[in-house]
């Protein structure tokens, strides 16, 4: 890793990012700059939003000359947490406002795919507006091995960075508690993908893969001819496939709803039978239009990696 020179890092840093393979995020907050500096620079804050920490320690300096020196962890799942250390390298504001903040990072945790790195984040005040951003790259350990599983960890940790800065951007533009967001997106999710796993099953199991005696008696009941199975089949598993490749499109819940009261009507007009039977068209009906209720409601204001610039900008 090249230590940074706190006089000398911005000019550095700026020139290099271009080229550079490292990890590039940005984001325009409508919002104060010194209230994002604030709830970026605070530990306490910063952990809030951040999806890559859990915990973050600043350490007491002997001088106010000293670099300040951190330490974070990362909880990974089953009662695993991978630990860290860091140190603010310096930071400078020029003479338009824009404020830049230079870091080291490192971890002597073997669990730990990351080795050392270093980064910057910028705040750029901009028409009343501010350009956060931040640029950073590491070294992995483990070897050839690390190097490998860098290639799918590389993108899954910069996605966790655009995905908290967007978060970071609710709470201060629209007061959204970061632990609020991380809730209703786990419920959207959760919403969406029970959705999509029903439209899949229902689409393929009892019409394409094992077709159902009763599927057919109510395509006749409603008129239509049993060679249209399949196609019935093939239509909910497109719907399944647009739940997923439309993640962020709320209007998948509404047409999940007509859909389902759509269907519903046919099968109450024609087979009203249908309705009495266990596992009934009703009940399931009636919890696939619960669901989209619950995914459009949670789906309004959800962090979004797509929201932020993960390339510079050419000026940089």
């Amino acid at each position: 890793m090249v230590p940074i020179n706190a006089p000398h890092f911005q000019r550095c840093y700026l020139s290099q990012v271009v080229n550079d393979a490292g990890i590039y995020v940005e984001i325009v907050i409508d919002g104060d700059a010194e209230e994002v500096w604030r709830r970026t620079q605070v530990p306490e804050l910063h952990e809030q939003w951040d999806l890559r920490f859990t915990a973050i320690q600043y350490l007491a300096k002997k001088s106010e000359d000293e670099p300040q020196r951190f330490l974070y962890s990362t909880r990974i799942g089953f009662g695993l947490r991978i630990d860290g250390e860091g140190e603010s390298a310096g930071s400078r504001e020029d003479e338009t406002g824009a404020r830049t903040s230079a870091l080291k990072f490192w971890s002597d945790d073997p669990k730990s795919l990351i080795k050392e790195g270093s980064g910057y984040w910028r705040y750029i005040p901009e028409n009343g507006r501010l350009r956060f951003l931040t640029w950073y790259d590491y070294r992995t350990r483990f070897g050839a091995a690390g190097r490998l599983m860098d290639r799918i960890f590389r993108p899954l940790i910069g996605w966790a960075t655009a995905w908290s800065f967007d978060r970071l951007r609710l709470w201060i533009e629209h007061g959204i508690p970061p632990a609020t967001s991380r809730r209703m997106s786990l419920i959207h999710a959760l919403a969406r993908l029970s959705i999509v796993f029903t439209w899949a099953w229902q689409g393929s199991i009892p019409k394409l893969l094992f077709p159902s005696p009763d599927e057919r008696t109510m395509l006749l009941a409603a008129g239509l001819s049993v060679n249209m199975l399949s196609l019935a089949g093939a239509a909910e598993l497109c719907l399944a496939a647009l739940g997923l490749v439309s993640w962020r499109w709320r209007p998948y819940f509404l047409l999940n709803v007509v859909a389902m009261m759509a269907s519903l009507a046919v099968v109450a007009l024609r087979a009203p039978h249908y309705l009495v039977a266990a596992f009934n068209p009703a009940t399931l009906n009636a919890l696939m239009v619960g669901l989209s209720v619950i995914g459009y409601i949670s789906g309004a204001e959800l962090p979004s990696a797509s929201r932020c610039a993960r390339k510079p900008a050419k000026s940089l």
